[in-house]
């Protein structure tokens, strides 16, 4: 794979082509099929934030926006996966130079997730840690290779652990409304010795303090590019829903143009918003309104999405909520990404107009 062309077109199109014929099985399973996780791989999500000199791809946020979203036109799931798994891997570069070789001993495309709610704990010992708990909403854990996950020490301080797929076990306890084929299982550490080299403070990632990389996608902090990650797929289904809807009401009268139109502005809107924020984000030095103002336009850009889905769940009347239709898993699946702590407005609302306030 060319590090120059993250996501090459046709390989993309094929992993927007398998996950969209295998979105009502996911949906159904509660975990995506070995092949689509597989065609994220290939299309170059778990490589993209890798450093280059490892192999990866030091990509850009607009790449892994666009590219979420065109998986997330037929799966909001496979979007969902691939994009945290970008984001997961990106976190690797945190760690020091002998944890980040252990990771990518094997390659780039190594499957990387990430729990990132603190919880379990973190014991000190002679060379490392030893680590215990679990961590619920795990996407995509059941294909992964490494986990990253987040324990407070002894002072509260959270810290990240790369744990090998060995290292852990997954509970099946995914049983959701929406978003249902990211398989976001819980994942098990039953005191595992984690070596020093294989962990970094949280507050290195917040920060951005990347470890021998200077690349924007890495050093910028990571509030900077989190909303893009968690809002890309979102982007993708509300896309996915006009498309069906569109089709089904093709021809309709004024009332499903001008639903159309109402759809259609409100997603280009969001689209702007995140494509804004991905090239904020890829410029890198980041000032520290526009820190602020990542995760609200974010968060601002999901609103919009909920509301064009919700027009069009709403209009497409009893035959968009059919079980056979893809219509209602769009809109189930862009409420459940809703409601993500990173996409909140409300929160992000109040940090941002704050720092407006209070601007001289």
């Amino acid at each position: 794979m060319n590090p120059d062309e993250p996501f090459p077109p046709p390989a993309l199109r094929r992993a927007a082509e398998t996950a969209a014929r295998g979105a009502a099985k996911a949906d159904e399973h509660r975990v995506l099929s070995a092949e689509v996780a597989e065609s994220l791989v290939a299309a170059g999500f778990s490589r993209h934030f890798v450093p280059a000199r490892w192999g990866g791809a030091d990509g850009a946020a607009t790449g892994l926006v666009r590219a979420a979203a065109t998986v997330g036109e037929g799966c909001a799931s496979a979007a969902w996966c691939g994009a945290v798994a970008a984001g997961s891997s990106r976190m690797g570069v945190y760690l020091p130079e002998e944890g980040q070789a252990e990771l990518w001993a094997d390659g780039p495309d190594t499957r990387v997730v990430g729990a990132l709610v603190p919880a379990g704990r973190a014991e000190r010992t002679d060379g490392g840690w030893l680590v215990s708990g679990s961590w619920d909403f795990t996407s995509g854990v059941d294909h992964s290779d490494w986990a990253f996950v987040c324990a407070p020490d002894a002072d509260a301080r959270p810290w990240f652990f790369a744990v090998p797929r060995s290292g852990y076990r997954i509970r099946d306890t995914w049983h959701n409304v929406g978003m249902r084929g990211t398989g976001s299982n819980t994942l098990v550490l039953d005191g595992v010795s984690v070596p020093a080299h294989r962990a970094f403070d949280r507050a290195e990632m917040l920060a951005g303090r990347a470890v021998g990389s200077r690349s924007p996608c890495h050093t910028v902090p990571l509030r900077g590019v989190s909303g893009l990650i968690f809002a890309a797929p979102a982007l993708g289904a509300a896309r996915g829903a006009a498309r069906e809807w569109t089709t089904r009401f093709r021809g309709g009268g004024e009332t499903a143009r001008l639903a159309a139109a109402r759809a259609a502005g409100a997603i280009n809107v969001a689209d702007l918003l995140l494509e804004t924020a991905a090239a904020r984000c890829d410029r890198g030095g980041l000032t520290p309104e526009e820190s602020l103002r990542q995760p609200y336009d974010c968060a601002l850009a999901v609103d919009h999405l909920v509301d064009a889905v919700e027009g069009l769940f709403r209009g497409a009347g009893s035959r968009g909520q059919l079980a056979a239709s893809p219509l209602q898993r769009f809109w189930r699946d862009v409420h459940c990404l809703a409601s993500h702590v990173a996409l909140r407005r409300e929160p992000a609302a109040v940090a941002y107009g704050g720092h407006l306030l209070d601007a001289e």
